[in-house]
């Protein structure tokens, strides 16, 4: 009954303390979320709006889309539509030509990975330099993202260290000091903000009343790849777009708080227009699906994230199997539910990567329910042509007993016996509930009878 997904988890929990380390950290960012949420007394009404800001702008897109666009070009910003990632690649790639571009830094965007940007001008002689630390550290390791906040998570300390010793950014062996690699990653990028050619930002929120862009870091990098070179290119999906600073208000004081446990991020920066001596900004406003899954009844909500990461630092099943576990390059709670939406057939399997306890719609501050939404998923999947066979043929069995309740009864009540089989006949390799669990002993008398002779009583 494996799917890819625990096929994957599987590998990822052989090291059992590599995993332990990986559940505590993203507890403990869970934690100081909680702290942050429970320090404002109006936290769920913040939610309660976020969510309504959220629904209305969705349902209403095309009015505010067009607004944004007609502010942003009446800033002197270059507005460009892409419909799908090949023509967002195409326009990116043509702005760059057309400036002669050599190298862009870029500061960190999902869209851009969604849209697998990266190696699509590198196969076309174009040097991109990610600038966020976590990016910068993936990509020098020819990995990516496992988590949408925190990107190179997964790594440690020495990790980094090795990693920076064999690409000649540390010169002293043997020192993985974070503070002292952190150092030495700040002079390596230095040099690549001042030698680049164009800046790339993505966009956490645009403000269709301005025209602006607003973009949320704790480094600064963003504001380095648009204060450095001369050309600014911001992408942003659709689905980023609201109405106002009134609205903006709202989502700055929820972002930080729920994806990292922080009062808010370092940085704030807001751009609307390039500055004086450098060439026009140009804004991308990437579709790639969006405007279809605004159409799914089921599923549109899923559009209102915000990107914080909560979801998955507090989902047993992320912090327990790694992002590189889920076939869709966001993993998590929210990352099952865009794959669906992508690919039915390639990413069912992340389905199955569910307790369905909720804890992730229950932290989402703009309240997305997204464990119903997955479980609406998992009664599809026999139409998908992706249910496992196994998993059918034990839900016929269960309908049987279920369905009967002198069958239910028997067994219930005869259950105890399994008690007195022998342990190598349990714990075979064809039981797959034997791995990595250890089987209950069956009490002599089920729930409801216990609980009919508590009435009686």
């Amino acid at each position: 009954m494996s799917t890819q997904h625990s096929k994957k988890a599987k590998d990822f929990i052989k090291n059992q303390g590599y995993m332990k380390w990986h559940d505590a950290t993203f507890w403990s960012v869970r934690t100081k979320r909680d702290n942050m949420a429970y320090a404002l007394g109006e936290w769920e009404q913040l939610r309660d709006k976020a969510s309504a800001i959220k629904r209305h702008t969705i349902s209403h897109l095309d009015e505010y889309l067009d607004k944004f666009a007609t502010n942003a070009e009446n800033n002197g910003a270059i507005v460009h539509w892409a419909k799908d990632a090949e023509e967002f690649n195409d326009i990116v790639y043509k702005i760059l030509k057309e400036h002669n571009v050599k190298k862009m830094v870029k500061s960190k965007s999902m869209l851009t990975e969604e849209c697998e940007m990266n190696p699509y001008l590198e196969s076309r002689g174009i040097e991109v330099v990610e600038t966020d630390l976590g990016e910068r550290i993936i990509q020098l390791k020819g990995q990516k993202p496992s988590h949408i906040v925190m990107p190179a998570i997964h790594l440690n300390h020495d990790d980094v260290g090795e990693l920076f010793e064999e690409k000649g950014i540390s010169d002293e062996i043997g020192n993985h000091d974070p503070t002292y690699l952190t150092y030495k990653a700040r002079l390596s990028l230095r040099n690549e903000f001042l030698t680049a050619d164009a800046g790339m930002t993505g966009a956490n929120f645009g403000i269709a009343e301005t025209g602006d862009i607003v973009v949320c870091t704790n480094e600064g990098n963003a504001d380095m790849s648009t204060s450095c070179p001369k050309l600014h290119i911001a992408a942003i999906g659709l689905e980023k777009v609201i109405p106002d600073y009134d609205c903006l208000a709202v989502f700055l004081r929820m972002l930080c708080r729920a994806g990292t446990g922080q009062p808010t991020t370092t940085y704030t920066s807001h751009f609307r227009k390039a500055r004086p001596t450098a060439s026009p900004m140009h804004i991308i406003l990437v579709d790639n699906g969006r405007s279809e899954w605004v159409a799914n009844p089921e599923h549109w909500e899923v559009l209102k994230c915000i990107r914080c990461g909560s979801c998955m630092n507090t989902c047993p099943v992320y912090r327990r199997s790694g992002g590189y576990s889920y076939s869709y390059f966001i993993p998590g709670p929210v990352g099952i539910n865009l794959g669906m939406l992508r690919d039915k057939k390639m990413h069912s399997g992340n389905v199955s990567a569910c307790t369905l306890c909720l804890s992730c719609q229950s932290v989402c501050p703009v309240k997305i329910d997204l464990g119903d939404q997955i479980y609406k998923w998992r009664q599809q999947l026999d139409d998908f042509g992706t249910a496992n066979p196994e998993k059918k043929l034990m839900c016929k069995g269960m309908k049987v007993v279920f369905d009967s309740p002198f069958i239910y009864n028997t067994a219930t009540s005869m259950a105890w016996l399994a008690n007195y089989v022998p342990s190598f006949i349990i714990n075979m390799p064809l039981n797959s509930w034997a791995e990595g669990h250890t089987m209950m002993k069956f009490p002599k008398k089920p729930f409801h009878a216990i609980f009919k002779d508590i009435e009686k009583k």
